[in-house]
């Protein structure tokens, strides 16, 4: 019983387990066991069953350890046959649809007999669904877009699930006797937000089509196919996952792992330019027309042989990005070591987990010169907005905590709601007392276009307004963003010196990257916030940069590459306008 098949069945149960409702905290365990079982990967868990390792291992329990003991003994399961006795198989691909739980399904399930997303589909466009209590003809709506999500998204993850899934099978590809050298490539290396296969390219020492069929035949292996190149192969795990692998000589590497990276726009731009520059891209080879192969070491050499600058992964999206390179002006692009600080922050005030003492000490450790606490304002009740007293003990507490920091100092920040009409919550008195303001919106997100438009220019407008947070509102593969013209707002911004936000939440990554490079040509300042309800969360400042460096962005063009009081004095600089 290998470690991925196992994770599967304890997958399963937990969704299982989330559909009979009312058993949340069991149905996290087993979705907590099965991730870490995923980082074992192992081809048998046998022996750290017997051994007793297995019962030590972080999120395995002794409910799950049961399961797996059986899984081991028997193949199968009588916890998964039992959970799935009289519950037909697609409720749970409902809990999928955007706008529905699992007390929900149930409620769906009972009164309208649906049980798949075909049945949800048709009682939400005949009125059934609409016609049931608490649900309505605005919920049916939004569940038919809901299917139309999962619909279109149901091959994707998100890029940070994709990540750790890819780096796991690359630990276990390199431990292959002859793999030499591998890295996954494709749009996880280009770092797309949203991913629909893992691609990893391996250098091998012996034949490369013989060790792509040896990945084929690996545990969990649900389906495979040998793919038009040798060596290559798709790979269908029984947990739904893709891998392409590409297994190449050393030789063929450094052109495979450029080809199996970049977009299909930016490969066909790259062959064009070989073309004109007497070369042409045969396989994995780089060839002089005129005769004979370019040897190639590494994938720089491939750029550098066709007199570019080595262009960046992120980057290679037929962009535009070739040209730049040709002329020596590609962007000094941002890393994670520029940023000096972060700005949207929740503590325990609000909706955080951890003090401002916590977010402080960890900001310190992570290599910072500041933090900035922005919970949420008093019109955000569901978060715990603050109201006008509990705003003072917070910058009472932070004027403490300041005085006994060395060389570290934390902000007072807000992130305060844009209400309908376009006002910042709070009157200009509150809003003062502020290094700087955060606005975001919340609530009403189906205005038509022109009137959340406006709803945002009028925010704009306010001299207290530092930075407009994830303007487009979107949840990637959950929720589309609301309607607005992201461009009239980018243009307001840079005329009214207002930076937007890169939220790095990894469910969020709004402003989209696209937009954001807009936003460079405009000459907006662009900030890269890592919306931190925990101590933990702060990391997701990675993905900002990441999108950023998609973007084209320099540090030069992220607030929080600057000090403290160069945040402060951006800040005040709109006020004094």
């Amino acid at each position: 019983m290998d470690s991925r098949t196992a994770a599967h069945v304890l997958s399963q149960i937990g969704a299982l387990l989330e559909v009979k409702g009312g058993q949340k905290f069991k149905a996290r365990a087993y979705a907590g066991a099965a991730r870490s079982l995923i980082a074992l990967d192992t081809d048998d868990l046998a022996p750290l069953v017997r051994s007793g390792k297995l019962a030590d291992t972080p999120g395995i329990g002794p409910s799950t350890l049961s399961v797996l003991r059986e899984l081991v003994e028997t193949g199968e399961s009588s916890y998964l046959n039992q959970l799935r006795e009289g519950i037909p198989e697609g409720l749970l691909e409902l809990l999928r649809v955007p706008g529905l739980n699992a007390a929900k399904v149930q409620v769906i399930h009972d009164a309208l007999g649906v049980q798949t997303v075909e049945d949800l589909e048709r009682v939400a466009q005949n009125g059934e669904l609409a016609g049931l209590p608490r649900f309505g003809k605005k919920t049916a709506e939004k569940i038919l877009r809901g299917i139309e999500i999962v619909r279109r998204d149901a091959h994707l993850k998100r890029f940070p699930a994709a990540a750790v899934e890819a780096h796991l099978l690359l630990a276990n590809v390199v431990k292959h006797p002859d793999v030499t050298h591998a890295e996954v490539a494709g749009s996880i290396r280009r770092h797309n937000e949203v991913v629909a296969d893992i691609d990893i390219v391996a250098e091998c020492s012996s034949d490369p089509a013989v060790v792509a069929a040896s990945f084929a035949r690996s545990p969990g292996v649900s389906e495979s196919k040998i793919r038009d190149d040798p060596g290559s192969v798709r790979i269908r795990f029984i947990d739904a996952s893709h891998l392409d692998m590409h297994c190449v000589s050393k030789e063929d590497y450094p052109v495979a792992l450029w080809r199996a990276t970049g977009s299909a726009a930016h490969v066909e731009e790259m062959n064009v330019l070989a073309q004109n520059k007497g070369f042409e891209v045969a396989g994995n080879a780089l060839v002089r027309r005129a005769g004979g192969r370019v040897v190639l070491k590494t994938e720089d050499d491939f750029f550098t042989a066709l007199d570019l600058v080595p262009i960046p992964p992120e980057m290679r999206e037929g962009m535009g990005e070739v040209e730049a390179a040709a002329r020596r002006e590609l962007p000094n692009l941002v890393t994670f070591d520029d940023l000096r600080g972060v700005l949207h922050c929740h503590s325990d005030y609000s909706d955080g987990a951890a003090t401002i003492e916590e977010m402080a000490n960890a900001a310190k450790e992570r290599g910072w010169s500041y933090i900035g606490i922005s919970d949420h304002s008093e019109s955000a009740f569901y978060a715990g907005g603050l109201k006008r007293d509990k705003l003072l003990r917070q910058h009472e507490e932070i004027d403490r905590i300041n005085a006994q920091m060395n060389g570290f100092r934390i902000l007072k920040g807000i992130e305060a709601d844009i209400l309908a009409d376009g006002r910042l919550d709070y009157d200009a008195g509150v809003l003062d007392s502020f290094d700087y303001v955060i606005g975001s919106i919340h609530s009403r997100f189906s205005m038509d276009g022109d009137a959340m438009t406006k709803r945002v220019l009028a925010a704009l407008d306010d001299p207290h307004l530092t930075i407009l947070a994830h303007p487009t509102g979107r949840l990637l593969l959950t929720r589309e963003p609301y309607a607005i013209d992201v461009e009239a707002v980018l243009e307001k911004a840079a005329q009214a010196g207002v930076a937007v936000e890169l939220n790095a939440d990894p469910h969020r990554l709004d402003l989209d990257w696209r937009y954001c490079r807009q936003a460079k040509e405009l000459g907006v300042t662009i900030e890269i916030g890592p919306d931190a309800h925990s101590t933990a969360a702060l990391d997701n400042v990675h993905f900002g940069v990441g999108m950023a460096r998609k973007a084209w962005l320099e540090a030069g063009e992220i607030l929080n590459t600057r000090s403290a009081d160069d945040i402060v004095a951006f800040a005040r600089k709109r006020r004094a306008t």
